[in-house]
């Protein structure tokens, strides 16, 4: 493959691995680089590298996989382009998650058409080729491209990424091509001292592949001090000031600064030859500075069924401290199992500041999450609904409320008497579920006076979507004469978007997923208003504390 288009003669690549363990933080790690160097004045682009056979994560389970991101473009990908759109400016899309299906199906697909002229289709060259064609087609325009390679060195699914990138430095030259591996450094506490072992070893891994890297950086939960960065340089044939401490800190907004602190960029700037002025960190300061000495907390309860694993909710999780930065306030999470809460009640959601309830698919659980939005809207708790969540509380209202006994969507009861949510007329006839959901950002109109409107202070948005079930427009009518107000319409006024109680002091719910635009330089407005109505109730309620004494007192 040849090695420069005129689009992207002077882009630079940065390649970043890991090794030793999976979820040492490549993702944060790739896209904290990206931030410094957008702070340089750099346009910056990440691409992740997928080698799972999946075309993408869209069909995975959240237990194994973790939260499917979605972009504006309507591509289902990797939880890290989340982290790279938190980090820098530059929007992902399609073309920024390159997963091994993908690759094998565009290849076979080539060949069925006989784009091959004949050949026998092999690993190197068609696959590899394919790999940094994509690649290739993401740096457009920029200045930088970060490809972070999922997985870990010595993984058979992720080799054909590897030897593609190994050709990246031969086709671009030493000055465009870098390489970053990611490695662990574990400390022993019986031996009271740090290993390197695993980092040598590793090491060894990759440039038995033929990538010897530039930068290493050395997760661990302490500084390495320079006896120590000198001894992993020696055995891993890099300079002493590439040896880059990767410290566990207590808020990943940190990360740009320790990095900065560290030299990484500066390494990486000097390495590509790359010219720039000093960072300005000045606004990744400030949020990490709020983050660390909040004048105030709130707690939430997140009411779903993937609360067992975090990465399920990674951007809604990541939304909830933007909104807590927006409010100078920590925001602890109480996840509730809504399994548990139909076995044995409310529990942890009581005494919440907030109620949410997220993004969700089937019938598990449901009856839970219904409860919960039953105390929120009764106990006149902050509620925040989120796709499915929003879905909840329409069902909600409609049984207690309207009086619609038995009501449901029909993705959950299919025989329910009153289908308010239901399945969406372009959905009805599809058999395949890959890639088939409304995905991706649509236009959304609200209504004057709205609690949405005065959020975003503007009536026309776009949100990101993911879903098959809406609204039914048959319940409209009879829900919006009992008080729920559908403050949120598609432009052709057919899809209800967004639903409010007026009478609540923060009861929302959206069809789309606001968690995917939030960032922590600019926290998306829902979730600044929802930590703010949390954190007015919980003042609130402190405020009637002593009154509800005194009346005790005097009885």
């Amino acid at each position: 493959m040849s090695g420069m288009s005129g689009k992207t003669a002077k882009t630079k690549f940065i390649f970043v691995t890991g090794g030793v363990v999976s979820s040492l933080g490549k993702g944060l790690a790739s896209a904290s680089l990206g931030a410094l160097l957008e702070s340089r004045g750099l346009k910056v682009t990440l691409v992740k590298m997928d080698p799972y056979i999946n075309v993408d994560p869209g069909t995975m389970n959240p237990f194994q996989h973790g939260e499917v991101f979605v972009t504006d473009d309507g591509a289902e990908t990797d939880l890290d382009l989340g982290h790279y759109e938190r980090y820098v400016s530059t929007p992902m899309g399609r073309k920024n998650n390159i997963t091994t299906g993908r690759v094998y199906q565009t290849v076979i697909e080539k060949e069925r058409r006989g784009d091959y002229l004949g050949a026998t289709v092999q690993v190197i060259p068609h696959i590899t080729d394919e790999i940094k064609a994509r690649v290739l087609a993401a740096a457009e325009g920029f200045d930088v491209v970060i490809g972070e390679i999922g997985g870990t060195v010595g993984d058979i699914e992720s080799l054909p990424f590897l030897e593609a990138v190994r050709q990246f430095r031969a086709d671009r030259g030493r000055e465009h091509v870098a390489y970053v591996h990611l490695t662990l450094v574990p400390y022993i506490s019986t031996a009271h001292e740090l290993k390197t072992k695993p980092t040598q070893h590793s090491v060894k891994e990759l440039t038995g592949l033929g990538i010897q890297p530039d930068v290493l950086l050395c997760r661990t939960d302490r500084l390495l001090d320079k006896k120590l960065k000198a001894k992993i340089a020696l055995f891993c044939n890099v300079e002493d000031n590439a040896v880059v401490t990767a410290k566990d800190v207590s808020c990943i907004y940190e990360l740009p600064m320790v990095f900065h602190d560290e030299g990484f960029d500066e390494r990486i700037a000097e390495r590509l030859n790359i010219w720039t002025g000093a960072p300005n960190l000045g606004r990744w300061k400030k949020i990490a500075n709020v983050a660390k000495n909040p004048k105030e907390r709130v707690r939430i309860a997140v009411v779903g069924k993937y609360v067992d694993v975090v990465d399920s909710y990674k951007s809604l999780n990541e939304a909830l401290a933007h909104g807590g930065l927006a409010n100078e306030c920590a925001v602890d999470l109480e996840y509730v199992d809504s399994e548990v809460v139909e076995k044995d009640g409310l529990g942890a959601i009581r005494g919440a500041d907030g109620v949410l309830v997220p993004m969700g698919f089937g019938p598990r659980g449901t009856e839970g999450k219904i409860a919960a939005v039953r105390y929120a809207r009764e106990e006149r708790v902050p509620f925040f609904g989120i796709c499915f969540g929003m879905q909840m509380a329409v069902i909600e209202f409609a049984r207690h409320v309207c009086g619609l006994k038995d009501a449901n969507s029909s993705e959950v009861d299919t025989d329910t008497p009153h289908p308010v949510i239901d399945l969406m007329t372009t959905q009805k006839g599809l058999t395949q579920k890959g890639g088939t959901m409304r995905l991706g950002a649509y236009p959304c109109v609200l209504g004057d006076g709205s609690v949405a409107a005065k959020m975003y202070g503007k009536k026309k948005i776009s949100e990101r979507h993911r879903h098959r079930y809406e609204f039914n427009n048959a319940y409209r009518e009879r829900i919006e004469q009992h008080g729920m107000r559908l403050s949120g319409l598609s432009p052709d006024g057919t899809l209800v978007e967004v639903v409010e109680i007026a009478e609540h002091p923060w009861f929302v719910g959206c069809q789309f997923h606001p968690e995917f635009k939030s960032r922590p330089l600019e926290c998306h407005p829902l979730f600044r208003g929802f930590i703010r109505a949390a954190l007015q109730h919980k003042l609130r309620a402190h405020e009637t504390l002593p009154l509800r004494g005194m009346r005790a007192a005097r009885r």
